[in-house]
């Protein structure tokens, strides 16, 4: 009877930490690999990063069913990882440029919100971007995405559905682990 007792122990510590790992990997962290160069210098092909679910509110899928309570709107240059648009099994990670209501606009590889005439500080992109782009008007609830790496990047600039909508976005990129730590701040 002892050695049933141990096993049951045994098996139920087994069952609370497969619970744990569960929630906390569907619910609060995601754990990713970076597959592409086009968040470089930010972050390199083949990092391993963690991101935070809950950093914009709840947005669970639960065996077909989403579930979506939003408490906090994200920010201009947030790292965002995201369902892409135009294949929702896939996993994107880019940094936010438009954000709902806003005007973009390319010119000269310069991004312009709103017809401004300075263009925003994206002192993180690591070259000189080229190209004319847009304008894109943002509809209300989604958000246009751009890679760090504009020159190889496959962004909102390319894709058929050209903006992120909220319900699409996982979770915000918070940490490089490997090859070193690393926080993922704004610029």
């Amino acid at each position: 009877m002892k050695i049933w007792k141990e096993l049951w122990e045994y098996v139920k510590m087994i069952i609370i930490v497969v619970i744990v790992v569960t929630l906390v990997n569907n619910v609060i962290l995601i754990n990713a690999k970076i597959p592409s160069e086009s968040m470089e210098k930010t972050i390199m092909a083949g990092d391993r990063i963690f991101g935070f679910r809950l950093s914009y509110g709840i947005n669970l899928d639960f065996f077909g069913h989403q579930y979506v309570k939003k408490y906090k709107d994200p920010e201009r240059f947030d790292i965002i990882i995201f369902k892409y648009p135009d294949d929702e099994s896939q996993l994107f990670i880019k940094r936010l440029i438009g954000l709902p209501g806003e005007t973009v606009e390319i010119r000269d590889g310069k991004v312009y919100i709103n017809g401004s005439e300075e263009p925003l500080d994206d002192s993180f992109v690591p070259e000189t971007p080229l190209g004319d782009f847009g304008p894109y008007v943002v509809p209300e609830d989604h958000y246009f995405m751009l890679g760090d790496n504009r020159q190889n990047s496959r962004d909102s600039r390319y894709w058929k559905n050209t903006f992120v909508s909220f319900d699409q976005i996982v979770g915000k990129a918070i940490i490089r682990y490997f090859p070193s730590m690393k926080l993922l701040t704004k610029k």
